[in-house]
Protein backbone atom coordinates (compact mmCIF):
# COMPACT_ATOMS: atom_id res chain seq x y z
CA UNK A 1 0.00 0.00 0.00
CA UNK A 2 1.04 3.56 -0.35
CA UNK A 3 0.78 5.72 2.61
CA UNK A 4 2.35 9.32 2.19
CA UNK A 5 1.57 12.09 4.78
CA UNK A 6 3.29 15.67 5.42
CA UNK A 7 5.16 16.16 8.50
CA UNK A 8 4.40 19.91 9.72
CA UNK A 9 7.72 19.60 11.98
CA UNK A 10 10.01 18.40 9.23
CA UNK A 11 10.37 20.78 5.85
CA UNK A 12 13.06 18.18 4.45
CA UNK A 13 10.37 14.95 4.55
CA UNK A 14 7.68 17.45 3.45
CA UNK A 15 9.78 18.12 0.44
CA UNK A 16 10.88 14.95 -0.20
CA UNK A 17 7.10 13.76 0.10
CA UNK A 18 6.21 16.42 -2.28
CA UNK A 19 8.87 15.37 -4.98
CA UNK A 20 7.39 11.37 -4.56
CA UNK A 21 3.83 12.58 -5.41
CA UNK A 22 5.45 14.63 -8.26
CA UNK A 23 6.92 11.50 -9.87
CA UNK A 24 3.65 8.98 -8.86
CA UNK A 25 0.67 11.37 -10.06
CA UNK A 26 2.24 14.14 -12.92
CA UNK A 27 3.56 11.49 -14.86
CA UNK A 28 0.87 8.94 -14.67
CA UNK A 29 -1.97 11.32 -15.44
CA UNK A 30 -0.28 12.99 -18.44
CA UNK A 31 -1.29 9.11 -20.05
CA UNK A 32 -4.95 10.13 -19.72
CA UNK A 33 -4.54 11.91 -22.49
CA UNK A 34 -3.67 8.51 -24.55
CA UNK A 35 -6.44 6.03 -22.97
CA UNK A 36 -9.77 6.29 -22.49
CA UNK A 37 -11.28 7.72 -18.92
CA UNK A 38 -12.69 4.09 -18.36
CA UNK A 39 -9.52 2.23 -19.30
CA UNK A 40 -7.37 5.13 -17.34
CA UNK A 41 -9.63 4.14 -14.49
CA UNK A 42 -9.59 0.73 -14.21
CA UNK A 43 -5.72 1.10 -14.77
CA UNK A 44 -5.58 2.88 -11.65
CA UNK A 45 -7.88 0.19 -9.55
CA UNK A 46 -4.32 -2.14 -9.90
CA UNK A 47 -2.64 0.69 -8.05
CA UNK A 48 -2.01 0.34 -4.26
CA UNK A 49 -2.70 3.97 -3.02
CA UNK A 50 -4.41 4.94 0.01
CA UNK A 51 -4.49 7.50 2.53
CA UNK A 52 -3.63 6.11 5.71
CA UNK A 53 -1.19 8.68 7.52
CA UNK A 54 1.87 7.21 7.92
CA UNK A 55 5.36 8.58 6.76
CA UNK A 56 7.75 6.50 4.42
CA UNK A 57 10.98 7.77 3.43
CA UNK A 58 12.06 9.35 -0.19
CA UNK A 59 13.32 5.90 -1.35
CA UNK A 60 10.49 3.98 0.03
CA UNK A 61 7.89 5.98 -2.01
CA UNK A 62 10.24 6.01 -5.23
CA UNK A 63 10.40 2.04 -5.30
CA UNK A 64 6.59 1.93 -5.01
CA UNK A 65 5.92 4.77 -7.51
CA UNK A 66 8.11 2.69 -9.65
CA UNK A 67 5.84 -0.43 -9.42
CA UNK A 68 2.72 1.55 -9.79
CA UNK A 69 4.49 3.10 -13.15
CA UNK A 70 5.24 -0.01 -14.03
CA UNK A 71 1.16 -0.91 -13.68
CA UNK A 72 0.27 1.83 -15.99
CA UNK A 73 2.90 1.50 -18.66
CA UNK A 74 1.77 -2.35 -18.73
CA UNK A 75 -1.95 -1.54 -19.07
CA UNK A 76 -1.20 1.04 -22.29
CA UNK A 77 0.19 -1.80 -23.91
CA UNK A 78 -2.71 -4.11 -23.05
CA UNK A 79 -4.73 -1.19 -24.66
CA UNK A 80 -2.36 -0.83 -27.72
CA UNK A 81 -2.18 2.66 -26.92
CA UNK A 82 -0.10 5.25 -28.85
CA UNK A 83 1.62 8.09 -28.07
CA UNK A 84 1.10 11.33 -30.30
CA UNK A 85 4.76 12.17 -29.86
CA UNK A 86 6.25 9.45 -30.91
CA UNK A 87 5.25 9.93 -34.72
CA UNK A 88 7.47 12.72 -35.47
CA UNK A 89 10.92 12.42 -36.53
CA UNK A 90 12.76 13.06 -33.58
CA UNK A 91 14.70 10.01 -32.12
CA UNK A 92 16.62 9.35 -35.56
CA UNK A 93 20.03 9.29 -36.30
CA UNK A 94 20.61 10.78 -39.10
CA UNK A 95 24.10 11.05 -41.84
CA UNK A 96 22.49 14.70 -43.47
CA UNK A 97 21.19 17.24 -42.51
CA UNK A 98 18.94 20.00 -44.93
CA UNK A 99 20.45 22.81 -46.22
CA UNK A 100 17.82 25.03 -44.20
CA UNK A 101 19.22 23.71 -41.31
CA UNK A 102 22.71 24.14 -41.90
CA UNK A 103 21.94 27.71 -42.97
CA UNK A 104 19.96 27.76 -39.59
CA UNK A 105 22.67 27.04 -37.62
CA UNK A 106 25.11 29.94 -39.49
CA UNK A 107 22.86 32.26 -38.01
CA UNK A 108 23.16 30.89 -34.12
CA UNK A 109 24.94 32.20 -31.57
CA UNK A 110 26.27 30.72 -28.17
CA UNK A 111 28.32 31.96 -25.32
CA UNK A 112 30.65 30.13 -23.12
CA UNK A 113 31.42 30.57 -19.47
CA UNK A 114 33.32 33.70 -19.95
CA UNK A 115 29.98 35.48 -21.78
CA UNK A 116 32.29 35.48 -25.35
CA UNK A 117 29.56 35.03 -28.19
CA UNK A 118 30.31 32.21 -30.44
CA UNK A 119 28.91 31.00 -33.91
CA UNK A 120 27.98 27.21 -32.86
CA UNK A 121 29.26 26.14 -36.04
CA UNK A 122 32.38 27.20 -35.03
CA UNK A 123 32.71 24.68 -32.56
CA UNK A 124 33.36 22.19 -34.88
CA UNK A 125 34.56 24.16 -37.99
CA UNK A 126 38.43 22.77 -37.16
CA UNK A 127 37.46 19.65 -35.68
CA UNK A 128 35.28 16.97 -34.91
CA UNK A 129 32.89 17.34 -31.74
CA UNK A 130 30.11 15.00 -29.84
CA UNK A 131 27.45 18.36 -29.49
CA UNK A 132 25.09 17.16 -26.69
CA UNK A 133 21.94 19.72 -25.81
CA UNK A 134 20.41 19.43 -22.64
CA UNK A 135 16.89 19.70 -21.87
CA UNK A 136 18.02 22.89 -19.69
CA UNK A 137 20.29 23.38 -17.04
CA UNK A 138 18.38 21.98 -13.79
CA UNK A 139 17.82 19.01 -15.59
CA UNK A 140 18.41 15.62 -14.03
CA UNK A 141 18.07 13.50 -16.95
CA UNK A 142 20.94 16.33 -18.48
CA UNK A 143 23.25 15.38 -15.29
CA UNK A 144 23.39 12.06 -16.29
CA UNK A 145 24.06 12.90 -19.79
CA UNK A 146 26.91 14.58 -18.94
CA UNK A 147 28.16 11.68 -17.10
CA UNK A 148 27.48 8.67 -19.34
CA UNK A 149 29.48 11.32 -22.60
CA UNK A 150 32.33 11.94 -19.87
CA UNK A 151 32.62 8.39 -19.21
CA UNK A 152 33.94 7.86 -22.73
CA UNK A 153 35.68 11.03 -23.21
CA UNK A 154 39.20 9.08 -22.72
CA UNK A 155 38.26 7.60 -26.40
CA UNK A 156 37.33 10.92 -27.78
CA UNK A 157 40.57 12.70 -26.32
CA UNK A 158 42.37 10.12 -28.17
CA UNK A 159 40.65 10.61 -31.36
CA UNK A 160 41.00 14.27 -31.04
CA UNK A 161 37.12 14.71 -30.36
CA UNK A 162 35.97 17.55 -28.32
CA UNK A 163 32.79 16.76 -26.23
CA UNK A 164 30.91 19.68 -25.64
CA UNK A 165 27.34 20.31 -24.04
CA UNK A 166 24.87 23.30 -25.00
CA UNK A 167 22.11 24.74 -22.92
CA UNK A 168 18.92 26.62 -22.95
CA UNK A 169 19.53 29.23 -20.63
CA UNK A 170 21.87 32.09 -19.39
CA UNK A 171 25.32 32.12 -19.17
CA UNK A 172 25.35 32.08 -15.07
CA UNK A 173 22.94 28.96 -15.27
CA UNK A 174 25.72 27.24 -17.20
CA UNK A 175 28.00 28.43 -14.74
CA UNK A 176 26.25 26.66 -12.29
CA UNK A 177 26.12 23.38 -14.25
CA UNK A 178 29.51 23.75 -14.28
CA UNK A 179 29.81 23.94 -10.76
CA UNK A 180 27.77 21.40 -9.61
CA UNK A 181 28.23 18.47 -12.61
CA UNK A 182 32.39 19.50 -12.31
CA UNK A 183 31.84 18.12 -16.36
CA UNK A 184 35.25 17.93 -17.96
CA UNK A 185 34.18 18.99 -21.45
CA UNK A 186 32.97 22.76 -22.65
CA UNK A 187 29.87 23.88 -21.73
CA UNK A 188 28.01 26.93 -23.62
CA UNK A 189 24.55 28.26 -22.99
CA UNK A 190 22.18 29.29 -25.64
CA UNK A 191 19.86 31.90 -24.60
CA UNK A 192 17.63 32.79 -27.14
CA UNK A 193 17.38 28.91 -27.87
CA UNK A 194 18.00 29.18 -31.40
CA UNK A 195 20.48 26.47 -31.94
CA UNK A 196 17.49 24.55 -30.78
CA UNK A 197 14.84 25.37 -33.26
CA UNK A 198 17.45 25.38 -36.14
CA UNK A 199 17.86 21.64 -34.99
CA UNK A 200 14.20 21.42 -34.69
CA UNK A 201 14.44 19.26 -31.50
CA UNK A 202 10.80 18.44 -29.60
CA UNK A 203 8.93 20.53 -27.17
CA UNK A 204 5.92 19.69 -25.14
CA UNK A 205 4.32 18.60 -22.19
CA UNK A 206 3.71 15.31 -23.75
CA UNK A 207 7.32 14.40 -24.87
CA UNK A 208 8.31 15.64 -21.14
CA UNK A 209 5.61 13.53 -18.98
CA UNK A 210 5.68 10.04 -20.83
CA UNK A 211 6.04 6.44 -18.98
CA UNK A 212 9.86 6.06 -19.95
CA UNK A 213 10.52 9.71 -18.56
CA UNK A 214 8.69 8.47 -15.20
CA UNK A 215 10.57 5.29 -14.75
CA UNK A 216 13.83 7.03 -15.44
CA UNK A 217 13.77 9.56 -13.79
CA UNK A 218 13.24 7.28 -10.54
CA UNK A 219 15.83 5.06 -11.88
CA UNK A 220 18.20 8.26 -11.48
CA UNK A 221 17.07 9.27 -8.06
CA UNK A 222 17.79 5.92 -6.93
CA UNK A 223 20.92 6.14 -8.29
CA UNK A 224 22.28 9.38 -6.37
CA UNK A 225 21.35 12.15 -9.17
CA UNK A 226 18.65 14.97 -7.95
CA UNK A 227 17.03 17.91 -10.07
CA UNK A 228 18.38 20.83 -9.42
CA UNK A 229 15.26 22.87 -8.54
CA UNK A 230 16.77 26.30 -8.48
CA UNK A 231 17.86 26.34 -11.42
CA UNK A 232 14.76 24.54 -12.95
CA UNK A 233 12.45 27.63 -11.60
CA UNK A 234 14.37 30.45 -12.73
CA UNK A 235 12.75 33.07 -14.98
CA UNK A 236 14.31 31.61 -18.55
CA UNK A 237 13.00 27.84 -17.81
CA UNK A 238 9.68 28.23 -16.20
CA UNK A 239 9.02 31.34 -19.06
CA UNK A 240 9.49 28.45 -21.80
CA UNK A 241 7.57 25.65 -19.34
CA UNK A 242 10.62 23.46 -19.24
CA UNK A 243 9.47 21.37 -21.93
CA UNK A 244 12.26 21.42 -24.78
CA UNK A 245 13.90 18.30 -25.23
CA UNK A 246 17.52 17.94 -26.97
CA UNK A 247 19.35 15.51 -28.86
CA UNK A 248 23.15 14.46 -29.92
CA UNK A 249 25.32 15.75 -33.05
CA UNK A 250 28.49 14.68 -34.26
CA UNK A 251 29.75 17.17 -36.51
CA UNK A 252 33.03 18.86 -38.30
CA UNK A 253 35.55 18.95 -39.04
CA UNK A 254 33.52 21.66 -41.55
CA UNK A 255 30.74 24.35 -40.77
CA UNK A 256 28.35 22.04 -42.70
CA UNK A 257 29.55 18.56 -41.89
CA UNK A 258 27.25 16.95 -39.40
CA UNK A 259 27.66 12.97 -39.72
CA UNK A 260 24.76 12.17 -37.28
CA UNK A 261 22.07 13.79 -35.65
CA UNK A 262 19.87 11.86 -32.54
CA UNK A 263 16.94 13.66 -32.27
CA UNK A 264 15.34 13.26 -28.19
CA UNK A 265 11.59 12.18 -28.82
CA UNK A 266 11.14 12.32 -25.24
CA UNK A 267 13.11 13.26 -21.91
CA UNK A 268 15.86 10.90 -21.23
CA UNK A 269 15.67 9.22 -24.79
CA UNK A 270 19.51 8.75 -24.80
CA UNK A 271 21.24 7.17 -27.98
CA UNK A 272 23.43 3.92 -27.64
CA UNK A 273 26.92 5.46 -26.66
CA UNK A 274 28.11 2.68 -29.16
CA UNK A 275 26.45 4.55 -31.86
CA UNK A 276 27.62 7.92 -30.85
CA UNK A 277 31.51 6.47 -30.56
CA UNK A 278 31.32 5.02 -34.47
CA UNK A 279 30.18 8.35 -35.42
CA UNK A 280 32.97 10.15 -33.73
CA UNK A 281 35.90 7.71 -33.38
CA UNK A 282 35.51 4.87 -35.94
Amino acid sequence: MFHLSFSQHNPKKKRASLHSLLFCFVIPLSMASSLSTTQFSNSLHNLNITTKPTTLSLSQNLRICSKNLNILKLSSTRYNVSTPFATSSAGVESSKLSEDINNSLDLVKVFDLKGTEIQISDLWKDRKAVVAFARHFGCVFCRKRADYLASKKDIMDSSGVALVIIGPGSIDQAKAFAEKTKFKGEIYADPAHTSYEALKFVSGALTTFTPNAGLKIIQLYMEGYRQDWKLSFEKDTVERGGWQQGGIIVAGPGKSNISYIHKDKEAGDDPDIEDILKACCS
